[in-house]
């Protein structure tokens, strides 16, 4: 079966937030399905959007698949929902784990349930770091700029971001 090269942004900013996170990856890749190739460091992130709320915890994951893209939504979001994740009555707002697709190859697509490459990627320091971490050199699908020309692009002094050695 063909392989794909998905990154998908990890983060939780409620309970055990770490935990969270390493729980929906160990589900993920439980799966013959995905297979975990690399990990970035973890990020304790300010949020974004919604201030008004407490600060996540945020990594990015690269895995290799067998999944087509709807079908790697189709089972992020079954991760998610078995996590104790509700459907999310503010935009933004607090969750106990959130899992999206970044990246899947250098596919470009929309659909009314999933855009790729992810939308605000290119305007989030808390994910375009952890992609940094893992290869800075890979090229944006629709901007044609690399994640670390994007990251150096962004105003310094938002989206505070912080590593945690765990």
């Amino acid at each position: 079966m063909e392989r794909h090269i998905a990154y998908i942004c990890v983060g939780s900013n409620l309970g055990d937030k770490l935990e969270n996170c390493r729980k929906g990856i160990n589900a993920l890749i439980r799966d013959k399905a995905c297979r975990l190739i690399d990990q970035s460091p973890v990020y304790k992130t300010e949020p974004v959007d919604l201030e008004d709320q407490d600060w996540f915890v945020n990594y990015v994951i690269k895995i290799a698949t067998t999944l087509d893209p709807l079908a790697l939504l189709g089972k992020l979001k079954s991760i998610e929902q078995r996590a104790g994740r509700k459907r999310d009555s503010v935009r933004f707002g607090p969750r106990l784990l959130d899992l999206d697709i970044i990246l899947y190859d250098d596919l470009v697509m929309r659909d009314p349930q999933l855009s790729i490459p992810h939308p605000r990627m290119h305007k989030r320091r808390f994910v375009l770091r952890p992609v940094c971490d893992i290869d800075p050199h890979i090229k944006h699908p629709v901007l044609g700029r690399t994640v670390q020309a994007l990251l150096e692009g962004l105003d310094e002094m938002e989206q505070e971001i912080i590593r945690i050695d765990d």
